[in-house]
């Protein structure tokens, strides 16, 4: 898909995953503060959209996925995982329910295979699965000022999703430009997805995909709490969530690396990070935030010292202890972290 939004000036576009939508709009450094410091609207309408309804839906959610979906309030935004036996990733699902309708959204791309994957477990549960990828946007307001941007332009009958310092709106795709034109003339900043993904990695929240693979189980990234619930009961892969948080020491543990600045280019996801000329992990998305400069996130190996100097494809990077070698159960966490 190509978003009509990349016809406002300035507007140049992302590379894949995110090809189609705004990489920035000719100043990246004041798209990150506007989020940072005031609000700025982001264009994410490649994002997969897919819904279910139906008077079983948050029930049949809350077997299938790792969150704790059962009592979810009308409005409260939050995210799930659907795993598979061993717990490792499947799809990764940011939702909403607006007492009648969930609404997710899921990767560039992944909207049909996630529709596919719930429809096949429906069983006789009264739900109905829909991908909405081509008939819905999401379009992202964020920053402290945001619900007063949100609330000025009148959008009462979009559903919304609020989590962490972001509102997701599932617009109709014809309200898209609409609705940015509007923000636009509140005194909203367009941001693209370099200020966005920045802002995202600076906030050590993990993108399914890049900054994981198809070993990756919750406790290594930093999902327990955001997209884990520990007591809700049984769901495919719940037995492996279960036994790193009783034992602890997860095979790999995620960072935060402050990359030098004097590197012209930022690493490709997937490079391999090395200490001493060994590999002990890999790079997943970087960025280059308006204040902290290069930044990425990777996972190690869980024994890889807190405190060593690494290197990203010949760049040095320091880092930023993400989780805890020894995460899980009774672990007593001690090491700085910045803070959320």
């Amino acid at each position: 898909m190509t978003s009509p939004l990349l016809s406002t000036p300035g507007a140049v576009s992302a590379e894949s995953p995110d090809s189609g939508v705004a990489a920035h709009y000719g100043d990246p450094a004041h798209e990150g503060r506007a989020i940072e410091r005031s609000s700025a609207w982001v264009d994410r309408s490649n994002r997969g959209v897919v819904t279910v309804t139906g008077p079983d839906r948050l029930t049949w959610l809350n077997d299938l996925t790792s969150q704790l979906t059962r009592d979810l309030r009308p409005g409260a935004g939050t995210e799930a995982l659907v795993l598979d036996t061993r717990g490792h990733l499947r799809h990764h699902l940011s939702l909403v329910d607006d007492g009648i309708t969930t609404w997710i959204h899921t990767e560039p791309g992944e909207g049909a295979a996630l529709a596919a994957f719930l429809d096949s477990m429906r069983f006789m549960l009264r739900v109905e699965v829909t991908d909405r990828s081509a008939e819905r946007a999401v379009l992202t307001v964020a920053g402290p000022e945001r619900e007063k941007a949100v609330a000025a332009v009148g959008v009462e009958d979009v559903p919304a999703r609020a989590a962490d310092d972001e509102i997701d709106l599932f617009l109709p795709a014809d309200r898209l430009v609409t609705v940015a034109e509007a923000l636009t003339a509140a005194g909203v900043r367009p941001a693209g997805l370099w200020s966005y993904e920045a802002h995202r990695i600076e906030h050590h929240r993990v993108r399914p995909g890049l900054d994981t693979d198809d070993r990756t189980i919750p406790h290594e990234v930093d999902w327990v709490g955001r997209a884990v619930h520990l007591t809700k009961g049984c769901y495919p892969g719940q037995e492996t969530v279960a036994r790193v948080h009783n034992l602890g020491r997860p095979p790999r543990r995620l960072i935060m690396l402050h990359l030098d600045g004097t590197a012209e280019r930022l690493p490709e996801v997937g490079a391999p990070i090395e200490l001493g000329g060994r590999a002990i992990g890999r790079v997943g998305t970087s960025a280059r935030h308006h204040e902290l400069g290069p930044i990425a996130l990777g996972v190690v190996k869980r024994s890889a010292p807190t405190d060593a100097e690494l290197v990203v494809e010949g760049i040095a990077a320091g880092q930023e202890v993400v989780v805890d070698p020894d995460t899980g159960a009774n672990a007593k966490i001690d090491l700085r972290r910045r803070p959320r």
